[in-house]
């Protein structure tokens, strides 16, 4: 088809949607734009940006007719940054936009077009992440800089404040930028590799209070090292273990693979409904926990679990949901490919006194034929949180093949979760589908979907 608009040109279009990243979606003569930050049934002109034969991209110059649920930004560094995208949608719109998404998913893919439940959002969407990470870097004045990345680069955006961070990452950050710059700390150059200090992450127990700081270093060790240790424990009593990471690699990756702990034990914990987890410098952890525990909540009770019944955890991580899951069942097994997580895994079911779980690092993909095909171990229920790639089609197979009476399926990919119900729902009923918002004013959507053996196949 003719591309109906030419880059740099303007014009006006009605907003009839909003697509998987937030953007509004408009048609002129048939063919699609994606508009930055506008929202569907606002009425604006626009300026594009990009063309493509199928799509093209395009700003907003001027808003003709509002939306009610456009709200005022709140953060100076919105537009920049990529820590958030729909920031200027009111927070329960995006609830509801989230659910849209998915349910638009669900049209497009399933044959049974089940009723995506309400979006599960928070009381206080704010301050919610527990884990902070922030590249440190140098301005234009040759002065060391802490931040975030502005979106899609590596440029380093130095914040005044972040809405979705916890305030004590944030004076953590600004002391040791200060220490940084009075002691003349060299800074990691991307460019020319060479610096000391990289990254900055401080992991923080939402129920515990308990604070972990790690320095991602350029080398062995920074000049005024020890000093910094002291002065951060004397300003914050919450540190409870402070850790050295070596990343001397030209690398994307933040974390190096040699940790050095400097003060404390190296972990800290944090609670989880009734259960304690600790969490080590390399521990995956969820982000927003108060998000996390109704995330598995919602998993245990669509399970409908009892007494009696063999569970599989498949892409365990550090065994959150197996162990939420333990107290009601006869065994879980659970599967993770990450070794250090499956350590961290068995190191929780310990503290809690949990012993009817086994974990085991290996590949799903094969791991689960082990436990069906070796060890003759049938399941009465399978949880999956996988990756955002979703299930392998081995997985997918050898699912069909046990057919566990329930799957539970933790998701945080709408389009790679459809595309594994369609493989699954000629044998499963789909029950319930559920949106969690883990991360509030982003647009991205954690799902968990509860599927059930059809009564004629069991």
């Amino acid at each position: 088809m003719e591309i109906p608009v030419e880059k740099n040109k303007e014009y006006i279009v009605d907003i009839i949607d909003n697509g998987f990243e937030g953007e509004g979606i408009a048609k002129i003569e048939g063919y699609t734009v994606f508009v930055k930050e506008a929202i569907k049934g606002e009425k604006a002109r626009i300026l594009i940006l990009k063309t493509t034969s199928s799509h093209a991209f395009a700003k907003i110059v001027e808003i003709i007719k509002k939306s009610p649920y456009r709200t005022n930004l709140d953060c100076s560094s919105y537009r920049r940054c990529g820590g958030c995208n729909i920031r200027h949608i009111d927070y329960k719109n995006t609830l509801n936009l989230k659910r849209e998404i998915v349910q638009n998913l669900v049209n497009k893919t399933l044959q049974d077009k089940i009723k995506v439940e309400n979006t599960v959002g928070m009381e206080n969407p704010y301050n919610y992440r527990n884990k902070a990470q922030y590249p440190i870097g140098k301005n234009k004045e040759g002065k060391a800089i802490v931040g975030v990345f502005a979106n899609r680069t590596h440029e380093i955006i130095e914040f005044e404040e972040c809405k979705i961070q916890t305030k004590i990452s944030q004076e953590i950050a600004k002391t040791i930028i200060q220490y940084i710059n009075e002691n003349k700390i060299s800074v990691y150059d991307e460019k020319t590799r060479k610096g000391i200090f990289r990254h900055l992450i401080v992991k923080y127990g939402m129920k515990t209070n308990e604070v972990m700081c790690i320095f991602v270093i350029n080398g062995d060790k920074f000049k005024g090292e020890e000093k910094l240790v002291e002065s951060l424990k004397s300003k914050f009593p919450n540190i409870k273990t402070i850790v050295k990471n070596i990343n001397k690699k030209n690398t994307n990756v933040i974390l190096g693979e040699k940790n050095i702990v400097l003060y404390g034990n190296g972990y800290i914990q944090d609670k989880l409904g009734e259960y304690t987890f600790n969490i080590s410098a390399m521990s995956f952890y969820q982000i927003n926990p108060v998000q996390t525990e109704k995330l598995y909540n919602l998993a245990i009770e669509g399970a409908e679990l009892n007494q009696k019944e063999i569970v599989f955890d498949l892409y365990c991580g550090i065994g959150t949901i197996g162990i939420f899951a333990s107290k009601y069942v006869k065994k879980v097994y659970g599967i993770e490919i990450v070794k250090e997580a499956i350590e961290d895994a068995k190191e929780n079911a310990r503290i809690n006194g949990i012993d009817n779980i086994e974990f085991t690092a290996g590949d799903v993909e094969k791991n689960l034929q082990e436990l069906i095909y070796d060890k003759k171990i049938e399941p009465d229920v399978v949880f999956v949180d996988p990756p955002r790639k979703g299930l392998d089609v081995n997985t997918v197979n050898n699912l069909l093949k046990i057919k566990p009476k329930k799957i539970v399926y933790v998701s945080c990919n709408p389009a790679t979760l459809t595309r594994d119900l369609q493989m699954l729902e000629n044998i499963y009923d789909i029950k319930k589908i559920t949106p969690v918002d883990l991360f509030p004013f982003t647009s991205h959507v954690e799902c968990v979907t509860v599927l059930s053996l059809k009564n004629s196949i069991q």
